[in-house]
């Protein structure tokens, strides 16, 4: 297809996974975008980490063209995307996410219906402030055992296969034990969008998320760096900085 509007034509569920919000305007509302082209009765499912402003906006263009709009996010990355084994989590019309299980079960292992509006981008954005603390949480206390002359992957094995491991731990841990963080599953410049993205959202609803804004700033200083394209679980490069560490 040309445009996403002559992907969408004809289409009965269109599914986007992009960037950002200015990225997500222009596929979904530009002229040649997917509500272009989208026919009455479809479903457009977007999966991508955005904000509740941007997802509103498609949504209300998308009930414009009688297309059912369904903020669909998902927990994952290469690997579980690669295995079929992502986690889905969707809001809005909950017909329109009914409809959507066939295709939602080929990606992935499980899908929850989480609200009718814009629930799941409240939920994605909890998920990736998470994913970002839990990446610093490994940083510092690597440093601190590395720095404490425990070997460096005995440590990374061991902490793997103890109460402490977690999927991203293991997803991680290869790119630990090798230090090599340049063939990124998802980048600091990734990462520091997202918690961007959360912090906008605190704001907006008045809460603050001090861990969350120290995290940023660690990530901030990778970027200044020019290390926005590196894997993000290479934050512990930073600690080991701080640390006195070569790395």
């Amino acid at each position: 297809a040309g445009s996403p509007a002559e992907a969408a034509a004809g289409a009965d569920l269109i599914i986007s996974m992009i960037l950002d919000d200015a990225v997500l305007e222009t596929v979904a509302l530009a002229p040649d975008g997917v509500l272009a082209g989208a026919r009455a009765g479809a479903i457009y499912a977007d999966m991508s980490t955005v904000s509740a402003g941007i997802s509103a906006r498609v949504a209300r263009a998308a009930e414009a063209a009688g297309v059912a709009f369904l903020r669909a996010k998902v927990s994952g990355s290469v690997k579980p995307a690669t295995d079929g084994a992502l986690t889905l989590f969707a809001s809005g019309p909950r017909q329109a996410y009914d409809a959507c299980q066939a295709a939602f079960g080929a990606l992935g292992q499980r899908s929850y219906y989480v609200g009718p509006g814009e629930e799941a981008i409240y939920l994605k954005l909890a998920h990736s402030l998470m994913v970002g603390l839990t990446a610093g949480l490994l940083g510092e206390a690597l440093a601190f055992g590395e720095r404490g002359g425990v070997d460096w992957r005995q440590m990374i094995d061991v902490l793997n296969h103890s109460a402490l491991s977690s999927p991203l731990f293991n997803y991680k841990a290869p790119l630990l034990e090798a230090r090599d963080y340049t063939t990124p599953q998802s980048t600091v410049d990734v990462a520091a969008k997202d918690i961007d993205l959360a912090l906008a959202a605190a704001r907006s609803l008045n809460i603050p998320l001090p861990l969350t804004a120290v995290t940023r700033e660690l990530f901030r200083s990778m970027q200044a760096r020019g290390e926005g394209g590196l894997d993000f679980i290479g934050i512990v490069k930073v600690f080991e900085g701080l640390a006195g560490l070569e790395g």
